[in-house]
C-alpha cells in the first residue's frame, strides 16, 4: 500500500532522491565507497557540496554579494548564530514572535542584546500572523520565522521593514519566491523541505557580516565558515548530499516558481474541504494559513476514532497535530503529491458520509 507521508518533519524527499541517496550509500560516484565513508576533503564530496551551494543561490535568486554555508545544529543553533554575526556589542535588534520557534529565536537572541519584540500573537496561541510594529530606531535587524509549523500560519509574503531583515526559513524554503535583497541573514534547517535532518543552510550577506565589534566563537563565526568554503569542520555528508540531490529535483521540475504554484494548488484543495466539509474547522485564521503546514480539527472529538481509523487505514501517515494545537496537521512539503492531499481530502468526505 502508498503511504502519504505528511509529517512535519523529517519531509517527505522526492522517490528519484531517495533512490539516488541509496545508491549512493552504496556505492557513490562508481567508487567502490559508500558516501558515508568518503573523506569530505575528497574531491567528489568537495564537488556535491560545491554544487549544493551554487544550486542554493541559483534557486533562490541571491545576490552577488551572499554566500551559502551548510552547517551542523539545526536552527536552534541558529537563533543565537544569527544574533552573534548581526546584532552589534551593545546593540539592539526587534524580532516578530508568531510561534513557538519564533519566540525560541527571541530567547537566544536575549543572551546578546537588546531585543524588542514588535509583534506577538502568542494570547491566541499563534493562530495568526501578527501585526508588527516599527523597529525601534537604532536596530539592527528585523528577525521573523517566514512559515510556523505548528500552528499552520505563514507570512503572506516579506514584511515591510525600515531595518535589514533576518528569517528563519525551515520549513518553507524553496517553497516560492522571494526577494533576498532585503535580507542580512537568511537560515533553515533541512530536514523541513529540503533534505534529511543534520544540516542547516545559511544564506547571508557577506557585506553585512563581521561588523558587529563582539568576539564569536569560531564555530558560529559565518565568516569563519566561509573562509573554508563551508567545510571548517567535518559536515553532514549525507545530510549535504541529499539536499543536494533535492535541489537539483527542484531545478528539473521548474525551480522555485513551479513549487509554488504546486503548493499552492494543494493548499488550495485541503483548505477548501476543510471550510466546506461541516465536520471540521481550522486552528490558523483563514489570511494567515499556510502552504506547507495545514492545521485543523474535528468539531466533536466523538468521531475521533472513525476518522483516524479510516486515514491510517487508507494509507495517510503523519498528520496528527501538535500537542500544541492538537487536532491534526498536513504538511504538504515540496516533495508531496497532490494526488495524496486527494486521498486525505476523500477519507474526510468519507467520515461526514458516514457520520
Amino acid at each position: 500500500m502508498k503511504i502519504h507521508n505528511f509529517s512535519a518533519g523529517p519531509c517527505i524527499l522526492p522517490e528519484t532522491v531517495l533512490n539516488d541517496a541509496a545508491q549512493a550509500v552504496s556505492n557513490f560516484n562508481g567508487s567502490g565507497l559508500s558516501l558515508v565513508e568518503i573523506s569530505h576533503r575528497s574531491p567528489d564530496f568537495v564537488a556535491v557540496m560545491e554544487e549544493a551551494r551554487t544550486l542554493t543561490k541559483e534557486l533562490l535568486n541571491l545576490p552577488e554579494r551572499f554566500d551559502v554555508l551548510f552547517l551542523q545544529g539545526g536552527a536552534s543553533l541558529g537563533f543565537l548564530t544569527a544574533a552573534y554575526n548581526f546584532l552589534p556589542e551593545g546593540g539592539k535588534a526587534a524580532y516578530i514572535d508568531s510561534g513557538t520557534w519564533a519566540n525560541k529565536a527571541v530567547k537566544e537572541a536575549k543572551h546578546l542584546g537588546g531585543i524588542s519584540v514588535v509583534g506577538t500573537s502568542k494570547a491566541s496561541n499563534y493562530d495568526h500572523i501578527p501585526a508588527a510594529d516599527s523597529a525601534p530606531a537604532g536596530s539592527s535587524y528585523l528577525h521573523y520565522t517566514s512559515n510556523n509549523t505548528i500552528f499552520g500560519t505563514q507570512f503572506a509574503g516579506t514584511p515591510e521593514a525600515s531595518v535589514p531583515l533576518i528569517a528563519d526559513m525551515s520549513s518553507d524554503i524553496f517553497s516560492r519566491e522571494f526577494d533576498a535583497n532585503p535580507f542580512h541573514l537568511i537560515y533553515a534547517g533541512a530536514q523541513k523541505n529540503m533534505g534529511p535532518a543534520g544540516t542547516v543552510m545559511y544564506a547571508f550577506d557577506t557585506e553585512a557580516a563581521g561588523k558587529t565589534g563582539r568576539s564569536i566563537p569560531s564555530y558560529l563565526d559565518l565568516q569563519v565558515h566561509a573562509s573554508k568554503d563551508s567545510m571548517f569542520n567535518t559536515p553532514s555528508v549525507f545530510p549535504v548530499y541529499v539536499t543536494m540531490l533535492t535541489l537539483r529535483w527542484i531545478k528539473s521540475m521548474g525551480g522555485v516558481k513551479a513549487m509554488e504554484i504546486r503548493n499552492a494548488e494543494k493548499a488550495g484543495l485541503i483548505y477548501a474541504e476543510i471550510d466546506r466539509n461541516p465536520l471540521f474547522e481550522g486552528h490558523a485564521a483563514i489570511k494567515s494559513r499556510s502552504t506547507m503546514n495545514a492545521t485543523f480539527r474535528l468539531i466533536d472529538d466523538a468521531h475521533a476514532t472513525a476518522f483516524d481509523a479510516m486515514w491510517e487505514e487508507a494509507g495517510v501517515s503523519g498528520i496528527k497535530g501538535h500537542r500544541s494545537v492538537g487536532g491534526y496537521r498536513a504538511s504538504m512539503y515540496n516533495a508531496l503529491p497532490k494526488e495524496s492531499v486527494q486521498v486525505l481530502i476523500d477519507v474526510m468526505k468519507e467520515l461526514e458520509r458516514t457520520a
